[in-house]
């Protein structure tokens, strides 16, 4: 099981208890709470209708009976592939009130990705749409059930083919509904993969403990209400999206569900919806923003906007914020292993939230080293660490990621490059693993991608490093053309960095354009994959 393989420092553990940075709770307790003290507050406004918290417990409650009818059972590995959906968040809740763990899979992947999570998994089921635009997901899964000998049940939302059990079926089991569960805090309640930008995707299993601790932290520093209507554009399969509605559960506050992101849809579910508080990437801001759709929009009802998932472009969030003028805006700095590492307070100075990732979360502490390993002072540039109760315990089945990922004291090696002021604010300054090694000088390209987005011609940039004979590595900067622009060359974009009084070591070596960069689920730029085209 998942839980034997987790190796939580015991004092670590005990300190956590003891300072309160860890309860005892579990999704069960957020959701019985706010059945109890709001059954007919709307729990989901969803594109079909609305439920009360009490009409969502009940549907948890029978379909974890459904569930459990199946012989699932507490430490199962149960998928799901789904849209940010009220079956996603109904199959989320219900895995973990039979003491399930939650793996997710982002709906982009294919069978090939799909197939390489549910064997590492094991999952013992999985819970997607038959049908997904024009792809056949139910006859995908079922061909992949036939080839993984853990996978025992499809469960399908739409029209199931043979083979395959309806997920409404689940709610409309036989047995008494399963009002309560056996889970416990220390429990793993999901099963998450890293996004594999840089190498391949490692599991990691996070508890109710790390989850709930973290999301409960924020709904005080974001100053989120009962009477708060929170939006994730980001998928629920991400951690980023489904901690926004643990913090909605933590405070019987309302889900606003946008299935599938497209930014008209966004616009559209705001304006209907009226969210009061948006979770969202720099992606989706430089869409909507490029759409014109604040002006085509009501986005009026907004009070807070929080950017994650990605670097966040300063000007970007300003521009967004005089686009948005009723909403503050917020940055979040999160990794699947570490949960929502640090975040920006609801009322930060819009210079601090564009340029902060913020303090640490409650309950966790940062710090920089140098290559030596050495913490450097406030204002200097280094490797970003972190330890504290949102913290994993380390990756599933992988020992060598294990080795490599903490420090010989415990603390997690992110590979991020940050600056800590003398107040703990954090600023996100690159990926270790992007560094440009020219020669024996090393620069951080984030600055000049940052910069490039400014140029009339291009929508994204993304620079990488390719290996060169006498230097080591030059740099090679990737783009996605804006429409309608004409095709700058290499000497072009030098110029334009050169005016911006960029030092020409750091100017790019080679220019390639691509019809689209390829992505990760919650749009960051896969290094990896545009580094193998230079192969």
């Amino acid at each position: 099981m998942i839980r034997d393989s987790m190796k939580f420092p015991v004092d670590l553990a005990s300190t956590y208890f003891a300072d309160g940075r860890w309860a005892r709770e579990t999704l069960d307790t957020l959701l019985d709470r706010a059945a109890s003290n709001k059954p007919d507050v709307p729990s989901i406004d969803h594109p079909g209708g609305i439920l009360t918290y009490a009409e969502l417990s009940d549907l948890v409650s029978r379909t974890a009976s459904g569930l459990a009818a199946l012989g699932l059972k507490q430490g199962d590995v149960i998928t799901t592939q789904l849209p940010n959906t009220v079956e996603f968040l109904i199959s989320h809740l219900a895995i973990g009130r039979i003491g399930g763990v939650h793996q997710t899979i982002h709906l982009p992947y294919g069978p090939k990705d799909t197939e390489f999570h549910l064997r590492h998994a094991k999952s013992k089921a999985i819970i997607a749409p038959a049908m997904l635009k024009d792809t056949d997901m139910g006859a995908v899964m079922l061909d992949l059930k036939q080839s993984l000998s853990d996978l025992e049940h499809v469960i399908l939302t739409g029209d199931a083919p043979a083979g395959a059990i309806p997920f409404d079926e689940l709610s409309a089991s036989d047995s008494p509904p399963m009002t309560e569960g056996p889970s416990q805090g220390a429990d793993p309640c999901m099963l998450l993969y890293t996004s594999g930008t840089t190498s391949s995707p490692k599991g990691v299993p996070l508890t109710f403990q790390m989850l709930l601790s973290n999301s409960k932290a924020a709904t005080k520093r974001f100053g989120f209400t009962a009477e708060d209507r929170i939006l994730s554009a980001a998928p629920f399969s991400h951690l980023y999206g489904i901690f926004n509605f643990h913090a909605a559960l933590e405070l019987g506050a309302t889900a606003v569900l946008l299935p599938i992101f497209t930014p008209p849809d966004l616009g559209q579910r705001i304006s209907d919806s009226k969210p009061t508080v948006v979770f969202s990437a720099p992606a989706h801001a430089a869409a909507v923003l490029g759409m014109g759709l604040t002006e085509k929009f009501d986005f009026s009802s907004i009070r807070l906007t929080v950017f994650s998932g990605a670097a966040c472009p300063v000007e970007l969030l300003k521009s967004y914020q005089t686009k948005v003028p009723t909403s503050t805006v917020a940055q979040l700095w999160g990794m699947t292993e570490i949960v929502a590492g640090c975040f920006t307070h609801h009322d930060d100075v819009l210079e601090d939230a564009a340029n902060y990732a913020g303090p640490a979360a409650p309950g966790n502490e940062v710090r920089v080293l140098d290559a030596e390993g050495n913490q450097i002072p406030a204002e200097e540039e280094g490797e970003l660490q972190i330890r504290g109760s949102s913290v994993f315990s380390g990756y599933l089945d992988n020992d060598d990621a294990n080795d490599a990922a903490f420090s010989s004291d415990g603390w997690f090696m992110t590979g991020d490059l940050a600056v800590i002021d003398k107040r703990g604010y954090v600023k996100l300054t690159g990926r270790s693993k992007d560094i440009i090694n020219r020669g024996g000088i090393k620069y951080n390209p984030s600055d000049i991608e940052e910069l490039l987005l400014q140029h009339p011609a291009i929508d994204q940039a993304a620079i990488v490093p390719m290996k060169d004979e006498v230097l080591g590595e030059r740099a090679c900067c990737f783009a996605v053309l804006n429409a309608g622009e004409d095709i700058p060359d290499l000497a072009n974009i030098c110029a334009f960095l050169n005016d911006r009084n960029v030092s020409k070591y750091k100017w790019p070596e080679r220019l390639e354009f691509v019809e689209e960069m390829p992505l990760t689920p919650t749009r960051k730029i896969i290094k990896g994959r545009l580094a193998k085209l230079l192969d």
